[in-house]
């Protein structure tokens, strides 16, 4: 149902982007009115919240930028919790405009780690519906990064409620909406082996 309504969400978007038409203008907005009546339906907001969050997408519709960092310090994996999450994920988040997805990966990695690293390559270009995690409002492209810590000692004040480094035998519970186990157990072979290539789709 929340893929319907993505889908739904995307032809209104481009219609009221392009349109110039009055009476095309009238269905695209009817069209985004059901887009949000879907999306309140099934999941846990109001109708008027799900109009809220849809009126915020403007222009053309395209996907969103999640980007991750995979930081290795010997054959263990940065791991964080963030706050308002009892589980753990891969330093990461939105890219913001204006910055490359490289240099989101280091920004979120000290923002919520306190290490300075620096992206050395790119792991995986996934899209975000062809992997196990649980529905969300939008359609979501997930860049990984291999990052190497240049800082040994991290800087304090993170945003994260916990920062550890996990051995692949002893992960923690991970936040499948930011990323799945699987995914971090390629992230290490492709750390283990270098010649390994970046995964899409």
């Amino acid at each position: 149902w929340l893929r319907w309504s993505r889908r739904l969400q995307a032809i209104a978007q481009d219609g009221l982007t392009y349109s110039r038409d009055d009476y095309d203008l009238e269905r695209y907005e009817q069209l985004r009115e059901l887009a949000a009546e879907i999306f309140a339906a099934h999941s846990t907001g109001t109708l008027q919240e799900a109009k809220d969050l849809l009126a915020l997408e403007t222009g053309p519709a395209t996907p969103k930028v999640d980007v991750r960092a995979a930081v290795f310090r010997e054959d263990q994996i940065l791991l964080v919790k963030e706050s308002g999450d009892e589980d753990w994920s891969l330093p990461g988040g939105w890219a913001d405009v204006g910055e490359s997805a490289s240099e989101a990966a280091v920004r979120e990695t000290l923002e919520e780690s306190g290490y300075r690293v620096r992206p050395v390559r790119l792991l995986a270009a996934y899209d975000r519906d062809k992997h196990v995690h649980p529905p969300i409002p939008y359609h979501v492209y997930k860049l990984v990064f291999l990052c190497e810590i240049l800082e040994e000692a991290p800087s304090a004040g993170v945003d994260s409620e916990v920062v550890r480094f996990f051995g692949e035998g002893e992960l923690p519970e991970l936040s499948i909406t930011r990323v799945t186990p699987t995914q971090v157990s390629r992230f290490f072979e492709q750390h283990r082996k270098p010649d390994q290539p970046t995964d899409f789709d």
